[in-house]
């Protein structure tokens, strides 16, 4: 022990029972605690543990010191050779911690202290009295505890409290805490160092976690968040235990002191050491301050007891907490249960548990065919899914500077009959991820949550379901690099997928790249510790071997300490849960480890099963082994010896072989009831009120939602027609109605006003009123507008197609070169003009028998010009006469109402409404919900109005419909429409290849399967004239934009130089500008494909994925900001930013516009193909799917 007495010290004078001094905020108190807060009297917790307040019981019980032999003395000490001692103490508890270096330790000693009410006399002192200590030492990043219990025995082991013998207590109590859901107080967790058992109290003495006799060890507080109390590993003595570092000091006879048959004290009292005048260079290193530094009050004279009001210190400054505070702040309750009934807190409870009152409160348990602790519960043999977020700073090596991880995609599958799990971080550098490979336990925590069951034993979610807290202490050897883990499990979200974060902060050994690790097959024994009725720890520890293969070829052996704690909440009611084995042991093999430089991702892979900790035969029945052959959706049946079967998942149906999702929404289409919509999951299904309808407080009933509503764009307002009136928006749910122009009123009823009746006209002029405006028209013999004529007949003004026919017609007679290009060979070309002198859409020269079609200005649109005896189809765009009054910008194209953005996030479609060209973000909503898919690429026929997306988790190509879509399609990435051919294009970024088929998926052949790496964004032109294919290649050793006509011919390379990684692609044919976002040079570019200018539009953005042009604006989709981006490209910057409401990585993204642009549909009735029709420059091509009948024919037109 440590030395004690007098000196240094201040001795407890008493002359009553249960006397308290208070030190700060601890006290510490005759009957063999230090309590962090007023204790109460002792009737109220002698014979009543756990107690209400917060304390660290040493020995408690009803004490008595006050015949002047039993004493208790307390001193703060920070000398060398009491630190040096309490390090000693430390690292041989905790073998593998190293660091260890306490500024200061509390010591406090009970020497003597007697049962109280038990006849003890001054001449014989020795009458069952018992010694012990507690040391409490603090550095910045940990505190300990260090109970001292006498060798030779304790005297006694009970004190009487009300009549009866009771049991010391010895532990860590918490108190009375807050509960989760309510402002009552529930009792906080009780961590038991002996439990109610008279050998667990007497081997106090004789048993150790310290490797030294009757010495305890525990860490009790980890900065900054301190929640759990982990007790010292070494429970064998060692041989020389009770040498250095364990040899007491010579002891001084205090008197009165008798030497007959009196425990002997084994700790010395205090005295002063020369060592405080040692030389400071031969004193331990300087530590920095510690975070929580305690400090006491200098007493002068033994301080007289004192109830009612106890000394309080004074602080110039908010006080710190005091050392002993701080393993009293581990527990962040997640929930509690209560005195509340079922009837208040059925929501509560998992949809798939039942919910069990009982006399102290309620309990969730899970139905037959799900497991979990009632809160969470999940199908039998369903597997399982876990998504999440890691962040932290970690040094790799020697490196003086951390690698950052900020929101980190972990994503995590489990086939949980049979225990095999896999997990995958993405975005991981180069520097960093050959480094991580050891660290197979990062996502392994799953592992132990879905572990494959042995018979009588049960794995972690069927235990605590999935809320839950873990921190992890990672000890790497030789080199003792350290690494901290803090994970956050935060429940089922509504994909039916576990949710975690995930914190790294620490040092890895360097792995160097190129370099594989194998991991060594392990066995972990976790240890499920009840701190009280409502929270409770797990804690486990292993050494994991592993070896790493260099690209030399050499190998190299390495190790690591692993050290965890889980801490949970369950109900205190469940017989179930306290019947759960304490101990258990993980066993872990088949373990795969591999870093994959080229996509930066970490991924891992093992076998889990959850058993005994003693060894005997191995269970041979497959239902154990995980050698089943049941459905991945099926829960294996173990029957006699090796006899099993296979039973479906809940919400699957099959023999067990072959398990299929049962559709709940369309078997039973009212199970939401109204205002809820049904989503159908595999294997459950989901209840969501539709939009303006919210749960209510049973969490089944849709109920409607009192929230501001902008009447003036649903049309809910009461405005006059639109023709009319204009509804202006004002807060809330009020709106303002006022007339148009050219009408009069209230804006609830709007008339014309007649402007004829104002004799705003010229008095030669007749006024013609029409509904908000009117006309002038000059009378006959009179020309003008109508608000000034003149007399006379006005001479007609030729349009331009006249003019250019007359300037044809001259040239011709005076041999000067004719206007148009490209120009006739054989004779001049005049152009063909309509009644109102406008170019008629379709041009002709009879002289060389060919025809081509024409825009508004006479201009030949390419590749329209057809052979003798053909013409081609051209839109005839008429004649719009001459407007009056003002009238808009020439290069301003108004934009249909009713637009609207889509963009994919995991599991969803999304969809903003454009309000012009801003995002009107309030009005955003889910169009569609895609349960355990991630959809790509967002493509938009505006034909059948249909949405088609492309699902890498398929991998598929699907359309949404009621029966979900079809399924056509391998690795999709990119997704093209061509609205008038009817056809679909799209990119295979593992085969390397892009392929077109009809839009039912039918006819599929490959266009390009060479000279692609990786292939994503592809955009489709089927405009008039181009009707051209775009698409990327991210290869980072040589990316590129390509082009190519719809048939597969013509493939050229647009771009390629100053390409990073171009993710995002899309064509604008209006302006016919070809635009792109690129990850790599964080740029968004645009290039005319026919002139091959280029210009940068914005530039220093983060990571985009996708982008889509309308009017304008180009929108595109960043996978960092988790946004939807808008860039005006006639100003070159951002104007505005949609963040969604669930955060997560946003992929593609489509328009949806009203109508479908205009074109020559050159495969109008299939072009008369048996089977593809491809469109391609003036033309189309018959070609056959990869897959044909024998039946297709091939030409070229």
């Amino acid at each position: 022990m440590f030395p004690g007495g007098r000196g240094g010290e201040i001795c407890i004078h008493v002359f009553a029972d249960n006397n308290t001094f208070v030190i700060i905020q601890s006290q510490i108190n005759t009957n063999g605690f230090l309590s962090v807060e007023e204790p109460q009297v002792e009737s109220e917790y002698l014979g009543k543990m756990p107690a209400s307040f917060r304390m660290i019981a040493v020995f408690l019980g009803d004490l008595d010191n006050s015949d002047g032999v039993g004493k208790v003395y307390y001193r703060q000490d920070s000398r060398p050779s009491m630190l040096l001692r309490t390090t000693d103490h430390i690292n041989q508890a905790f073998p593998q911690d190293d660091e260890i270096k306490p500024t200061h330790a509390l010591i406090i000693t009970w020497e003597n202290v007697a049962a109280h009410g038990v006849p003890v006399h001054s001449t014989k002192p020795n009458s069952k009295r018992n010694t012990f200590q507690l040391v409490v030492a603090s550095m910045a990043s940990a505190s300990y505890a260090i109970l001292f219990y006498p060798r030779e025995g304790l005297q006694y082991i009970s004190t009487p409290v009300a009549g009866q013998s009771e049991l010391v207590h010895t532990g860590f109590i918490k108190g009375r805490v807050k509960g989760w859901f309510n402002w009552s107080s529930i009792p906080g967790p009780y961590y038991r160092i002996a439990t109610d058992n008279e050998t667990s109290v007497r081997q106090l003495s004789e048993e150790t976690n310290s490797g030294r006799r009757g010495v305890w060890v525990y860490e009790i507080g980890t900065s900054p968040i301190f929640y759990s109390i982990i007790p010292g590993q070494v429970t064998n003595l060692s041989p020389e235990e009770g040498m250095a570092g364990g040899q007491m000091e010579s002891v001084p006879e205090f008197p009165p002191r008798n030497t007959g048959e009196q425990q002997e004290i084994e700790f010395p009292p205090y005295e002063h050491e020369e060592e405080e005048e040692t030389p400071e260079q031969e004193l331990p290193p300087t530590v920095h301050p510690v975070q929580y530094q305690p400090r006491y009050p200098v007493v002068p004279e033994p301080p007289q007891p004192s109830y009612s009001e106890p000394p309080q210190p004074s602080y110039s400054e908010p006080p710190q907490p005091s050392y002993s505070e701080m393993w009293f702040v581990f527990f962040l309750a997640v929930f509690a249960y209560n005195s509340e009934t079922c009837a208040s807190n059925r929501q509560k409870c998992s949809s798939f548990a039942d919910c069990k009152d009982y006399t102290n409160g309620y309990c969730c348990q899970c139905r037959p065919g799900f497991y979990g602790n009632g809160k969470d519960c999940v199908a039998e043999g369903k597997p399982q899914r876990m998504n999440g977020k890691v962040n932290g700073r970690v040094f790799v090596g020697n490196t003086p500077s951390p690698l950052e991880l900020s929101n980190n995609d972990l994503h995590s599958y489990v086939v949980a009959n049979d225990g095999r799990a896999y997990v995958a971080i993405s975005t991981i550098p180069a520097g960093l991820g050959p480094s991580l490979q050891p660290l197979s336990s990062l996502g392994g925590v799953i592992g132990w949550a879905f572990a494959l069951e042995q018979p009588g034993y049960e794995n972690g979610f069927s235990i605590i379901g999935g809320v839950f807290s873990r921190q992890a202490e990672v000890t790497f050897l030789p080199g003792n690099e350290r690494l901290t883990i803090k994970q956050e499990f935060k429940g089922i979200d509504e994909h039916d997928h576990l949710v975690v974060s995930t914190e790294l902060e620490g040092r890895l050994p360097e792995v160097p790249r190129g370099s594989t690790v194998q991991i060594d097959p392990y066995k972990e024994i976790y240890h499920n510790t009840p701190f009280s009725l409502f929270s409770s720890v797990i804690t486990s520890s292993s050494n994991r071997d592993y070896t790493v293969s260099l690209p030399d070829g050499s190998v190299q052996t390495k190790a690591y300490q692993w050290r965890q704690t889980i801490t949970y909440q369950s109900c205190p009611n469940d017989e179930e849960v306290r019947a759960v084995q304490s101990t258990q042991q993980l066993s872990v093999d088949q373990i795969f480890v591999m870093y994959d430089s080229g996509n930066q991702l970490i991924r891992y892979a093992m076998s889990n099963k959850i058993g005994s900790i003693h060894s005997g035969p191995p269970e041979q029945n497959p239902c154990f082994t995980g050698r089943h052959g049941c459905d991945t959706n099926a829960a294996c049946r173990p029957g006699e010896g090796v006899q099993f079967t296979c039973e479906c998942s809940t919400g699957f149906t099959g023999d067990g072989r072959q398990c299929y999702d049962i559709d709940e929404c369309r078997e039973m289409p009212e199970i939401c009831g109204s205002h809820a919509l049904c989503n159908n999951q595999p294997g459950t299904f989901r209840c969501e009120c539709v939009d303006g309808f919210q749960f209510a407080s049973d969490g089944k009933t849709c109920v409607e939602v009192d929230r501001p509503i902008d009447h003036c764009q649903r049309g809910t307002n009461n405005c006059d027609i639109p023709e009319r009136a204009r509804c202006s928006y004002t807060g809330a749910s009020a709106y303002i109605c006022s007339c148009l122009s050219g009408f009069v009123g209230d804006g609830y009823t709007c008339r014309d006003i007649e402007e004829c009746e104002q004799g705003r006209c010229h008095r030669d002029a007749v006024c013609y009123n029409s509904q908000g405006s009117f006309t002038c028209q000059c009378r006959p013999g009179f020309h003008g507008d109508g608000f000034q004529c003149t007399p006379g007949s006005p001479e007609h003004e030729k349009t331009q197609c006249e003019r250019d026919r007359e300037s044809i017609q001259v040239s011709s007679n005076t041999g000067s070169f004719s206007f148009f290009r490209p120009r006739p060979a054989v004779s001049q070309y005049g152009p063909t003009c309509d009644q109102h002198g406008a170019y008629e859409p379709t041009q002709c020269h009879g002289s060389i028998g060919q025809c081509w079609c024409v825009d508004g200005n006479g201009q030949e649109i390419p590749n329209t010009r057809t052979g003798p005896g053909q013409r081609p189809l051209c839109i005839d765009r008429g004649v719009i006469p001459p407007p009056i009054g003002p009238t808009t910008r020439p290069d301003v194209s108004p934009v249909a109402p009713g637009t609207h953005l889509l963009f994919a996030q995991s599991g969803k479609i999304e969809q903003i409404p454009l309000d012009g060209y801003s995002m009107n973000k309030g009005e955003a909503k889910a169009l569609l919900h895609l349960p355990d898919r991630v959809a790509i690429a967002v493509a938009y026929d505006c034909v059948e109005k249909t949405v088609y997306w492309t699902d890498i988790t398929g991998p598929s190509i699907s359309k949404a419909s009621l029966e979900g879509g079809d399924t056509i399609s391998l690795s999709p990435e990119g997704l093209a429409i061509d609205h008038l051919a009817r056809l679909m294009f799209w990119t295979d970024s593992m085969k390397d290849r892009i392929e077109v088929a009809k839009l039912d998926g039918s006819q599929r052949r490959v266009l390009f399967d060479t000279d692609l790496v990786n292939p994503r964004p592809i955009v489709a032109d089927p405009s008039y004239g181009y009707v051209r294919l775009y698409w990327a290649d991210w290869n980072r050793d040589g990316p590129k934009i390509e082009m190519s006509n719809m048939d597969g011919t013509d493939r050229t390379v647009l771009v390629k130089d100053d390409l990073g990684l171009p993710n995002g692609l899309t064509y604008d044919p209006e302006s016919q500008q070809l635009c792109w976002a690129d990850a790599g040079t964080r740029k968004v570019q645009c290039m005319d494909p026919n002139s091959r200018n280029r210009r940068t539009i914005v530039e220093g953005i983060q990571y985009p994925f996708a982008i889509v042009s309308h009017g304008r604006n180009l929108y595109y989709t960043d996978w960092r900001r988790e946004a939807v981006v808008a860039v005006d490209r006639t100003t070159d910057r951002e104007t505005d930013e949609f963040l969604p409401q669930k955060r997560s990585r946003v992929y593609g993204i489509a328009t949806t516009p009203t109508q479908c642009p205009q074109a020559y549909n050159y495969c109008s009735n299939n072009g008369g193909c048996s089977h593809l029709c491809l469109p391609r420059r003036g033309g189309f091509t018959c070609r056959c799917p990869d897959v044909v009948d024998g039946s297709c024919v091939e030409r070229k037109l």
